[in-house]
């Protein structure tokens, strides 16, 4: 069933419009019930087939910020390019609102697959996704879930399975702080499964982390406020993440066959996600896994490439030189590589 949205038709995005592509809101379904809320963007003057990419992320975002910045740069690249609002979340349709699940986010994936598959300017052969930040986790499974996917790149990835049953930095992996955790989200349930909580905290207390500080600096200011984005406002429900608590979904990304390229920033506060599923990626085994896999049967299409200088955020949008977005654009994000990547890799 395809629900009816009401989409925002005016330009509403962190960034300006590109000349060099076209630009149009639609909607797709899922394979539970739901409808999805995307932008795509299409390359100006292009013929014939062309390949395609979904992205989607940061995890909190909406298509209004980095994952629709990646789009449209890809656009300009040559790439039907669609960002999409996750289940629950910005324009897209689902209630109680900011809630997720593995399962359910890996198929808002394929269920955009699904959609460029049908696109008559669209070689079906050749699409690959984009995740950024916690989308990143979410697109290596599934891209070890669903072979159409021919090349995946995670950017500034967290592994929101792990972060969720493990805390930062893997601090709270041990029985007693996850039984405290699940004790809490049972009580929760009972007492107010409606209330809201985990937008980036608001007023930005004078010690906080510095990674806490960066995510202010995107979410909070002129740089990459959105209203729609959860991060940006007041997060999501308490027990709207309750099924990551409890899951490590991938266990399955050392079978990948499909290329893959893990890229974070050298100073990212999460660079040890990204590195340690890289890792598990290719030899089946890494830092923070419990679980011991095989090799990856088709490893010389994996890559790992780390940004030097760069922090988490930076991946967003390319970061500045100053606060709020202003200064010089350190321009981070190294577009010409994540061209040739998926140029390579979707033949």
């Amino acid at each position: 069933m395809k629900h009816e949205l009401t989409l925002t038709q005016a330009w509403d995005k962190i960034f300006s419009l590109s000349e060099k592509v076209n630009h149009k809101k639609v909607t797709f379904a899922t394979q539970y019930g739901l409808t999805l809320a995307a932008d795509l963007y299409t390359p100006k003057h292009a013929q014939g087939k062309l390949p395609a990419i979904a992205v989607s992320g940061p995890f909190g975002a909406c298509k209004e910020q980095a994952s629709g910045l990646y789009a449209m740069r890809m656009a300009e690249r040559g790439f039907v390019a669609l960002a999409f609002d996750p289940s629950y979340t910005g324009e897209s349709s689902g209630e109680p609102r900011r809630t997720a699940s593995p399962d359910i986010n890996t198929e808002d994936f394929m269920a955009a697959v699904d959609y460029l598959s049908t696109l008559g300017d669209v070689d079906a052969e050749r699409i690959g996704i984009i995740g950024i930040c916690g989308w990143g986790g979410i697109a290596l499974n599934a891209a070890a879930a669903d072979p159409r996917i021919k090349a995946t790149l995670v950017s500034t990835m967290y592994d929101m399975t792990r972060v969720s049953g493990n805390g930062y930095f893997d601090g709270d992996d041990n029985e007693e702080s996850r039984h405290a955790a699940r004790v809490a989200l049972a009580k929760q349930r009972l007492a107010d499964p409606q209330a809201m909580a985990g937008g980036v905290v608001d007023p930005l207390p004078a010690d906080a982390p510095q990674f806490v500080k960066d995510y202010y600096d995107f979410y909070k200011t002129e740089r990459g406020y959105h209203v729609r984005s959860g991060n940006s406002g007041d997060g999501w429900r308490v027990i709207g993440t309750q099924a990551y608590t409890n899951a490590r979904f991938l266990y399955y990304i050392n079978e990948i066959r499909s290329a893959v390229l893990v890229m974070h920033g050298e100073k990212a506060h999460s660079r040890y996600m990204g590195e340690a599923a890289y890792h598990y990626m290719v030899e089946g085994k890494a830092q923070g896994y419990n679980f011991v896999g095989k090799p990856n049967p088709v490893p010389g299409n994996k890559q790992l490439l780390i940004i030097p200088g760069a922090s988490h955020c930076d991946l967003y949008d390319g970061g500045y030189t100053e606060l709020k977005g202003k200064g010089e654009p350190k321009n981070l994000i190294p577009w010409d590589k994540l061209e040739k990547f998926f140029n390579d890799n979707l033949k």
